[in-house]
């Protein structure tokens, strides 16, 4: 790695917890949970530690597996802690927020392996579990679903995809507008897909898959402005295109950080997605449908 990107990555590292802040408007329920508790579960990397959120008063209740945003760049789950407690408290699920690592430290696809095989963990006695998360942690969730298919390891309930990073393949242009600067994904491009050839794997870019028929039911949430919303709004029409149920909800007039930017309509789109959870953790009757 340059130096002058290792530099980048740290300082990036550095300042998570402080410019990392865009929940702190977004805390509509949930506050009142105790801390998350901390546990490690077992990897093909390791161990890798998971807070976890306990929802009051409910017995064996179903798992949300959650994976963090920050560009695989950002080792800092608690940048979503706003989420995981509104999750905890209103679909009444356990939040597991993943503490997965990124780089300089690894390069893909330990990420992804970690996601996965966390999500697996925590499935592995019958319970359910859905997985989901925002912007890279998005394209995680989208990761975890095709992996779980072709490993037959579980099987997730729903995918959730925030403004999800579905192709980190595609070379940025010079000049794009929005949040998300070409600077920013061909740094992640160096640094955690160093060999170009792994970019175009589909764990890596999910929208590449060839083939997404036999996929979880998703949650697909994208943000007028936001410059990954052609990799989200494709994303969601091929898996409709593959007979996978999706509820595609694009936020309007809004950039990446969609939900922080119009709080008022981000009340009823975290309602929409803690409904579909919680439904998700539910007994099925019948073959599940399309939307």
């Amino acid at each position: 790695m340059r130096l002058s990107d290792r530099l980048r990555v740290e300082l990036t590292r550095a300042t998570a917890r402080f410019t990392v802040s865009y929940g702190d408007n977004l805390r509509f329920a949930g506050q009142d949970l105790p801390t998350p508790t901390r546990t490690t579960v077992p990897t093909r990397h390791g161990r890798v530690p998971v807070h976890v959120y306990r929802p009051p008063g409910a017995d064996r209740p179903p798992v949300h597996v959650h994976l963090h945003g920050g560009a695989f760049l950002m080792r800092y789950p608690a940048m979503d802690d706003w989420w995981c407690r509104y999750l905890a408290a209103t679909a009444g699920v356990i939040v597991a927020n993943v503490d997965f690592e990124v780089a300089p430290r690894v390069a893909y696809p330990v990420a992804q392996h970690q996601a996965h095989d966390a999500a697996a963990w925590f499935a592995q006695d019958g319970t359910p579990v859905s997985v989901g998360g925002f912007s890279s942690g998005g394209g995680l969730a989208a990761s975890v679903a095709l992996q779980a298919r072709d490993l037959a390891s579980f099987t997730p309930t729903l995918q959730v995809l925030g403004i999800a990073a579905l192709d980190l393949s595609a070379e940025p242009r010079d000049g794009d507008p929005g949040m998300i600067s070409p600077e920013l994904r061909r740094l992640v491009r160096r640094v955690y897909l160093p060999d170009p050839a792994t970019r175009l794997e589909p764990y890596a870019s999910p929208l590449l898959a060839d083939d997404l028929t036999g996929l979880p039911p998703a949650v697909v949430l994208t943000a007028e402005r936001d410059v990954l919303r052609a990799e989200g709004d494709a994303y969601a029409a091929r898996l409709r295109a593959a007979g996978v149920r999706v509820v595609h909800d694009v936020t309007p007039g809004v950039d990446h950080y969609f939900l922080t930017e119009d709080p008022r309509r981000a009340r009823t789109t975290m309602a929409m997605v803690a409904d579909e959870v919680r439904a998700a953790g539910q007994p099925r009757i019948g073959p599940p449908g399309r939307s």
